[in-house]
């Protein structure tokens, strides 16, 4: 019974650490004023009739703190990686030279920092809720085995360590929101 028990809890833990590297990702993508090549992430440019990104088709630079300078490998791809980036939404308009695309970030206003450190706030409520929705389906499983012979102190047991690396890994998500909230609202 404790090999399934232990597999329950590796299992909870693995997924808790999928979803603080999620929410990691997720939080690269929200721009802190500063230019940072991850922003392009999740943008994808029509290569010969499929989706690739960005970073597969050109070389992306930080040039300095504001700009991000995109070089396609085919200078055919500039006008359509500049689409991609229009269409992405991400509020930076592309300036296109004929040679390389660049991404001058504006400093941001109080109120769109504000708005960011609440986007990251949500992002953090989701990494929060999967994290309490695996601790609710790792202690069903061992609730199952419980029922199934396991005795009730080891139960409490489980269930206790459980609880722990749920408060860890909660804990793990308000210190990444605190440091991208710092980051944002630094001038």
């Amino acid at each position: 019974m404790s090999e399934e028990l232990g597999m329950i809890i590796d299992d909870a833990t693995d997924t808790m650490k999928k979803a603080i590297l999620h929410l990691e990702a997720e939080l690269v993508k929200i721009r802190a004023g500063k230019a940072n090549p991850n922003m392009l992430d999740g943008i994808n440019v029509d290569y010969y009739g499929s989706p690739t990104p960005i970073a597969q088709v050109a070389n992306i630079t930080v040039l300095d703190a504001r700009t991000i300078s995109i070089q396609p490998w085919e200078k055919n791809m500039l006008a359509l990686i500049e689409r991609s980036i229009m269409a992405a939404n991400i509020g930076i308009t592309p300036q296109n030279d004929g040679v390389q695309i660049r991404l001058f970030m504006p400093p941001l206003t109080e109120e769109r920092r504000k708005e960011l450190v609440k986007k990251a706030g949500g992002e953090g409520e989701q990494a929060k809720v999967a994290i309490r929705n695996i601790r609710r389906d790792a202690i069903e499983d061992v609730k199952k085995l419980q029922k199934d012979g396991l005795s009730e102190d080891a139960a409490k047991d489980a269930e206790k360590e459980i609880q722990e690396l749920t408060d860890k890994h909660i804990a793990l998500v308000e210190k990444h929101l605190a440091t991208k909230e710092k980051e944002m609202m630094t001038v």
